[in-house]
């Protein structure tokens, strides 16, 4: 099955690596206790755990599992310095520089806002972007916690530069499918090797599918799913990780 390597692809076009990047454990979802760093290229390090901030944002475009966070922390000090405020527009990343502005579009009912980085964070596995009380209620997740989301930077000073929205399934665009992704491989019969294994461990369902990652270099990604919501995929990946499968990475597509 063929397909446009999409958010999934980001650690495995880099390395033809047989896993990709690790997720976190499963730690409270705290912020840092200290400032992190804002300049890309610089890391930190929570719970036990060294992250990378990327150099820059430019056409950073990434799908995932957003959640929100709220009176627990309002007041207390972002890792950018200033005190957390729920009603503000602003968000926590782990690896976007502080600064950095972004659209998150909720891929299920199209609802869109624009976000500033000023913390870091999630430090809840399988999460890429933790959203203030207010950009949440916007996208309609309070309730459900989480949502399935698109996140994309822009430029506050040159809307015309800024990528499109993506089309979302409210608008006529393919309803969101949460995957977890086990393994990237150069050879369709190691990938199909690995399945098999992973399916003698009771794990499943799974699909194998290729993507172009350059001129003449196909992967075969060996993928769990599609799973039936956030609490599924978060089952799942917890199995894993107490079967001693630890590189895995959960994404929409």
């Amino acid at each position: 099955m063929k397909l446009r390597v999409g958010p999934l692809r980001i650690v495995a076009v880099a390395a033809l690596a047989l896993l990709l990047s690790a997720c976190a454990s499963l730690p409270p979802p705290s912020r840092s206790g200290s400032p992190a760093p804002s300049g890309g290229g610089q890391s930190y390090v929570v719970f036990g755990k060294r992250y990378y901030v990327l150099p820059t944002a430019h056409d950073y475009s990434r799908r995932g599992i957003a959640s929100w966070y709220g009176p627990n922390f309002h007041g207390k000090l972002t890792a950018s310095g200033v005190p957390y405020n729920m009603y503000g527009m602003t968000a926590a990343s782990k690896v976007l520089p502080l600064g950095t502005w972004v659209r998150v579009t909720n891929l299920e009912n199209g609802k869109k806002v624009t976000v500033e980085i000023n913390d870091r964070g999630p430090f809840v596995a399988n999460r890429i972007i933790d959203l203030s009380y207010t950009a949440a209620s916007r996208l309609g997740m309070i309730g459900p916690g989480t949502a399935l989301v698109e996140v994309q930077a822009i430029n506050p000073h040159n809307p015309a530069a800024d990528p499109p929205p993506p089309l979302d399934a409210a608008h006529g665009g393919p309803t969101p499918h949460i995957y977890i992704q086990v393994g990237a491989f150069g050879n369709l019969s190691n990938a199909k090797r690995y399945q098999a294994k992973l399916a003698l461990r009771g794990l499943g369902p799974m699909i194998i599918q290729s993507g172009q990652v350059g001129p003449n270099q196909t992967l075969y990604f060996v993928r769990l799913g599609p799973l039936a919501d956030v609490a599924a995929a978060d089952a799942v990946a917890q199995r894993m990780s107490v079967l001693g499968i630890q590189h895995f990475q959960v994404g929409v597509e």
